[in-house]
């Protein structure tokens, strides 16, 4: 064995091990490793962890806060007038120099796997096209997976010259996307939104992808478009490679449906993404008070055995002119909003935003801390998952492909005066 890179006395699952890797694979993980390598990083007592993961972003609307003007009301729906008025500026520059910065932000914090979604209604997919780039630009130091995203609909948007939506989605996986998704709330009638569902999965299926669908992201209690894909998926037998995004109106069925609901997901083992910055944001605009917190059943599916993973959704766009992208922030909202304080429930929040989000991912043997494994591993500068969502603390080393992406230093605090 001759490793490239020894990480020493770092903390692994409560345990002080010393971590071997060689090129890119992880070859040794012991509490005391007799060898020697040409980097050796002494990480004493702090967390190693696999990489975050990204469940869900839009990369092609990050970074474009205030562009052409911002949403006052802070509903979904101003957000996507706005959306709608901004891309049709694209430039695949300009969505390639956006979604790198953007990229950069989120791997010195610690992500190495991303899924975001690109909106393919305009015919020309200069969305799509941009990202295809980035997606290969980055591919020496970050796993990203593209979602064929329709934010006008399948069968809702206007008229225009060219392909239509129905089309444009076919075409965009073609290209090369890597996921289909759809939001069937957001179609012009329940008809056509159950449709938009039918032709996700006839697409799905026909070109072996992933599904990722923008599901009920609505305060309604009346959109139950998630008992159709869970159908879908179960007939299907696509099950785990089906994802149902934000989900908000889950949390204002009634308890009935919701027990009911629940027992059928259990069957068809859908995952499912929350997006606690976000969701906490936008839904609830219409309710005076009480005012509901707009997150999915994040505890119950969680305790049902379900996947649960987390996302950012969005960095500084028309919808959250806020964010870093940092994953502990959406971990940290998600312990707060769903009441997951417990000991067990914090690090489960931890989960949602690594392993978790690789099983949504579909990533299955590429990813983890083991010997055998891609060497794709951070460290975090404090010594448990739980210190990890109370502290957010640096994350000191980011490791990609067997090799050092980012170090950094965490602040040090001075005291000037004596005090107390």
């Amino acid at each position: 064995m001759n490793p490239t890179l020894i990480l020493r006395n770092g903390t692994l699952n409560h345990v002080r091990l010393d971590i071997a890797i060689e090129g890119d694979t992880i070859t040794a993980i012991e509490p005391r490793l007799d060898l020697t390598a040409p980097t050796e990083i002494d990480i004493t007592g702090k967390l190693i962890s696999p990489p975050f993961v990204e469940s869900h972003i839009h990369l092609d609307s990050a970074l474009t806060a205030g562009q052409p003007r911002h949403n006052q009301s802070g509903t979904l729906f101003e957000g996507i007038e706005i959306w709608r008025e901004r891309k049709q500026t694209l430039t695949q520059a300009d969505i390639k120099q956006r979604a790198i910065e953007a990229l950069k932000l989120m791997a010195s914090q610690g992500t190495l796997f991303v899924r975001t979604h690109v909106d393919v209604s305009e015919t020309s997919l200069t969305a799509l096209e941009g990202l295809l780039e980035v997606r290969e630009a980055v591919k020496d130091w970050l796993t990203l997976q593209i979602v064929a995203f329709p934010q006008d609909g399948i069968y809702g948007s206007p008229p225009k010259e060219g392909p239509k939506n129905n089309e444009l989605i076919e075409e965009a996986i073609i290209l090369g996307a890597d996921v289909v998704g759809g939001i069937p709330h957001y179609e012009l009638t329940r008809d056509d939104g159950i449709r938009s569902i039918y032709r996700i999965f006839e697409l799905a299926e026909k070109y072996n992808r992933l599904i990722d669908i923008h599901c009920d992201e609505i305060d309604d209690d009346q959109s139950r478009f998630l008992e159709v894909v869970s159908a879908c998926a179960l007939r299907s037998g696509l099950k785990e490679r089906v994802t149902a995004s934000h989900t908000t109106a889950f949390g204002s069925y009634n308890n009935a449906y919701a027990l009911k609901l629940i027992g059928f997901l259990k069957q068809s083992r859908v995952n499912f993404i929350a997006n606690p910055l976000i969701n906490i944001t936008l839904q609830g605009r219409t309710d005076t008070y009480p005012k509901r917190r707009g997150l999915t059943r994040v505890k119950e599916l969680w305790q049902a055995g379900l996947n649960v993973s987390l996302g950012n959704d969005c960095i500084q766009d028309p919808w959250y002119s806020l964010g870093t992208g940092n994953m502990l922030d959406a971990a940290a909202m998600a312990v707060h909003v769903c009441q997951m304080t417990g000991l067990e429930e914090l690090e489960a929040c931890y989960d949602m935003a690594t392993t978790h989000g690789a099983c949504t991912l579909n990533l299955k043997d590429d990813y983890g801390v083991d010997v055998g494994k891609p060497a794709n591993l951070i460290v975090l500068d404090c010594p448990s998952k739980e210190e990890a969502i109370r502290l957010r603390p640096t994350v000191s080393h980011v490791i990609a492909r067997g090799k050092v992406l980012v170090e950094t230093t965490a602040p040090q605090v001075k005291w000037r005066q004596n005090v107390g």
